[in-house]
């Protein structure tokens, strides 16, 4: 038993006070339970596993990765584990708790300038250039590449297989936020095997809606819309996409937060946000699943839960439409 067996396995659980009544009932899977407080600690695992196994990652090895933070912390804590060298590329536009929590578990980072404090194409495209030239310059190293890594695929079906098993095989709707779209297509895909008539919506920022045709542009919803189409992305993978601001996504993770004493992130928010949407438009008899993507203690010093933070009164997230 090693702290890689606590990976996975999370509680799926019920909201109660934000649903409003003859709406689908509308459960949330607690990835903030995963040993980093969060759902990257499965993708995490298998990036450098997969690596392992096929020789792509050799004995006394570095792994190389480009993160908006989650993934590094989750990557920093598989590398501790496994006593395997990290080199991390990130960005001050991501919360100082992910990147101190990736330095106190031993990875090395390289920080890229954010002109606009937020995720643009310009800051992914720059953080992924540099992990590729550590890469190319730290012989025996290995790049993880989140955004082209098909290895993630396989744990989110096992993550699909939970979400089922706990729902009581029950799941009408999967509500999700994209950000390398690899859970999103993990976890759909399998649910879709399961219920082949699962409706499945996709969530990027109002900001840069790149997916729903829109402009790329700066966002402060961390871990989501690199800007650009990510190659794991399919059109077929949601059967509609929901755009929300980076201000809604807040709002309503401090709802989330007040209301349901679930403390979570930004893109928790988000996802709450449609899928009470989602939840309200199928009506009683139904189950929509969304996730709890990490936890809020990675966002104390930010926008979301820092000081001056507020929902201000008369602001309702709930409000809005979905695009198919």
């Amino acid at each position: 038993m090693t702290m890689l067996n606590c990976i996975g396995g999370t509680r799926l659980v019920p909201l109660i006070r934000l649903q409003k009544p003859g709406a689908a009932r509308l459960l949330l899977k607690l990835e903030y339970e995963n040993p980093t407080g969060s759902m990257k600690d499965r993708m995490a695992l298998a990036m450098v596993e997969a690596a392992e196994r096929d020789g792509r990652l050799k004995p006394g090895g570095a792994v190389v990765e480009y993160t908006g933070g989650s993934t590094g912390v989750s990557l920093a804590f598989v590398c501790a584990a496994k006593r395997i060298p990290l080199e991390i590329v990130t960005s001050e536009a991501f919360s100082k708790e992910k990147r101190d929590h990736m330095a106190a578990l031993g990875a090395r980072l390289t920080l890229v300038h954010s002109p606009t404090g937020g995720t643009t194409r310009a800051l992914t495209l720059e953080m992924i250039e540099t992990a590729r030239q550590i890469a190319a310059n730290l012989p025996g190293s290995h790049w993880t590449d989140q955004f082209n890594n098909t290895s993630v695929f396989a744990t989110y079906g096992l993550m699909a297989d939970e979400i089922w098993q706990q729902s009581g095989g029950s799941v009408d709707a999967f509500v999700h936020c994209v950000g390398t779209a690899g859970s999103l297509r993990g976890i759909g895909t399998r649910l879709r095997e399961l219920n082949r008539h699962m409706h499945v919506t996709a969530i990027e920022p109002a900001e840069s809606a790149v997916l729903s045709g829109g402009q790329s542009g700066s966002h402060k919803i961390e871990g989501t819309g690199p800007g650009f189409v990510m190659p794991h992305w399919r059109p077929g993978l949601a059967d509609e996409i929901a755009p929300v601001s980076s201000s809604d996504a807040m709002a309503m993770a401090r709802r989330l937060a007040r209301e349901e004493a679930i403390f979570a992130g930004t893109s928790t928010g988000a996802n709450v946000l449609v899928a009470l949407r989602v939840a309200e438009r199928l009506g009683a008899g139904k189950t929509v699943v969304t996730i709890a993507c990490d936890s809020g203690m990675k966002y104390l010093s930010t926008a979301l839960y820092g000081a001056g933070a507020i929902l201000a009164g008369g602001d309702d997230p709930c409000s809005g439409a979905l695009h198919g």
